[in-house]
């Protein structure tokens, strides 16, 4: 697609922006259609965001888009066309809004609700510094339901600044949006003035609903908007289709929400679905608990059958951790499923609500490791590390998915907190007895080199080292460290060979080589220890990450050879 310059938006009629939406459109498909991406949600937004453009002076004035994953036509218009199609890929550009990639990015996002928060620190900013431009945040209505909307909704009296909130109704999350401020909207759609008094009372003149995909009430409404900004801050009110101009994408807005053009094999949320509702037809006290991602997470087919104890709280993965912890004090089993990236949120309470309390809730952590082509604020890899301190939490990393069947059936009865971190996709394997904090030897020999290796990515790889070493004579021993928490201390001290090398799919830092080199404190065993080095991880393919970033097949085989030589 040509680069569209902003003289010619500010110029053009507005025939001629319908017509360069539909080549927006056409360019987000064909790009996304080669390079992965989050699909509907961008498609829904193209007229706002040319709106957006046409009557703000980006990237003098500032926007910022809450979550981020709708960002694609943005780009489009600020510069980064000719470098579209490498959307994602290695070196590209990145899925989200990146400061270091453009200025008219002003604030990197990934995570629901941060936007208005972000807009009101750039806004004071600007007014402490004595300038003068608009600030926006887009905000979807399904991190409306986050709490630090409201947070930051409760600072705006408090700030004196002035910031234009768009709130992007498009009755979806990932999944379709529930909850209360749900149906506090379309109380609001519908003209009812308590809702419309409750956005007044946070200090927001609230100027009611245009539509969001027609550019004829657009283009007037954000005029009048920018106008009213000059005195106080300010909520517009758009209704969108997810999905937008592709039929297939607007009447299936979640299974187009992200789309993913590579082959795959079977997700560890297919078993998680099946074995929880399996289990949950024997175990009445057994309930699951999601935070806006019932689909991606495999468990419509658990609140199918089980609707009165299946629980989607909306983007609110705080209260679903507390959520679960309380229902644990008064005897049910609940199943909180969740990406690795997500559960970050959660921290303060899966510490003091759920390990604290020593509750049977059990974390199904997914998209565990690096996630890939989605960037920095989506790849699961601190999880071992800010999960493997906490007191009662144990933590399970299962080599494929017919042993992460096999510890959810163990989970059944398990009484303390227990956490399950594993990637997208992975192979079935046997479903065979686990015991809590063994691990398992895979394969034996009597050199003095062995290699715990934690996760089905990282026994694949430990199996490719031992195949390239074997051609050049060399062997070890592989142990599936299928427990961080706790570590299986009588395998590790009947260990005999002298060089223990760890792989995780984590940073290494707090994770399972930092965990082996404690235990082996003090003793001469040598430890090599393989995870990702210290940064923050761009986008990527997970293989081109893992090489460039410290879990390389060739870095470790180079170990071995050097622990060989050793001897």
């Amino acid at each position: 697609m040509r680069t569209v310059t902003g003289r010619e938006l500010k110029d053009a009629s507005c025939e001629q922006l319908k017509h360069l939406c539909e080549e927006l459109r056409e360019e987000i498909f064909r790009t996304v259609s080669v390079c992965g991406g989050h699909l509907a949600s961008n498609l829904g937004t193209v007229e706002l965001t040319v709106a957006l453009h046409r009557v703000f002076d980006f990237p003098r004035d500032k926007i910022v888009f809450d979550v981020g994953h709708q960002c694609y036509a943005h780009k489009l218009l600020s510069g980064r066309a000719p470098m579209f199609r490498t959307l994602r890929k290695r070196g590209g550009l990145s899925g989200f809004p990146k400061r270091s990639e453009s200025e008219y990015d002003c604030y990197d996002t990934g995570h629901a609700g941060t936007a208005i928060s972000a807009a009101l620190g750039i806004a004071k900013a600007r007014d402490l510094r004595g300038e003068d431009y608009a600030v926006i945040a887009l905000v979807g209505d399904g991190s409306f339901n986050n709490g630090l909307v409201y947070e930051a909704l409760n600072s705006i009296k408090i700030l004196h600044s002035r910031v234009l909130i768009l709130l992007n109704d498009n009755g979806m999350s990932i999944s379709p949006t529930v909850g209360g401020m749900h149906d506090l909207l379309d109380e609001v759609k519908g003209e009812h003035k308590e809702g419309i008094e409750l956005f007044e009372r946070f200090g927001l003149e609230y100027m009611g609903i245009v539509g969001g995909n027609n550019l004829s009430e657009l283009l007037p409404a954000l005029e009048t908007a920018k106008e009213k900004l000059k005195t106080g801050s300010v909520l517009l009110h758009v209704t969108t289709k997810k999905g937008q101009g592709y039929s297939f994408c607007e009447s299936a807005p979640v299974e187009t929400h992200g789309v993913d053009p590579s082959f795959r094999r079977k997700e560890y949320s297919e078993a998680l679905g099946e074995e929880l509702t399996a289990l949950a037809g024997k175990r009445p006290e057994i309930v699951a608990v999601t935070a806006a991602m019932t689909d991606n997470l495999g468990l419509r087919g658990f609140f199918r059958a089980y609707p009165e104890r299946a629980f989607d709280v909306g983007i609110c993965e705080e209260h679903a951790s507390v959520l679960c912890a309380s229902m644990a004090t008064a005897g049910l089993k609940p199943y909180y499923a969740i990406y690795s990236t997500f559960l970050e949120r959660a921290f303060d309470e899966i510490i003091h609500d759920i390990c604290a309390q020593n509750l049977p809730v059990t974390l199904c952590i997914d998209r565990a490791g690096v996630s890939g082509p989605d960037g920095e604020t989506h790849q699961g890899v601190f999880d071992l590390s800010f999960l493997s301190f906490i007191p009662n939490l144990t933590i399970a990393i299962p080599k494929d998915i017919g042993e992460f069947r096999a510890m959810l059936r163990m989970s059944a009865d398990f009484r303390s907190p227990l956490a399950i971190r594993y990637p997208r996709e992975g192979t079935e394997g046997e479903i065979s007895e686990v015991e809590i904090g063994k691990s398992e030897v895979l394969h034996s020999t009597s050199s003095n080199i062995v290699m715990l290796a934690a996760g089905e990515r990282c026994l694949r790889l430990a199996e490719k080292v031992r195949k390239t070493a074997a051609a050049e004579g060399m062997d070890f021993t592989v142990v599936n460290a299928r427990f961080l928490r706790p570590l299986d201390e009588a395998l590790l001290s009947a260990l005999p060979q002298r060089h223990v090398i760890t792989l995780e799919d984590n940073v290494l830092s707090g994770g399972l080589g930092d965990a082996v080199a404690r235990f082996y404190r003090n003793t001469e065993k040598r430890i090599h220890a393989f995870g990702y080095r210290d940064a923050f991880l761009p986008h990527g393919t997970p293989k081109e990450l893992a090489e460039e970033f410290g879990l390389g097949e060739k870095e470790i085989l180079k170990a071995v050879e050097e622990c060989y030589a050793r001897g």
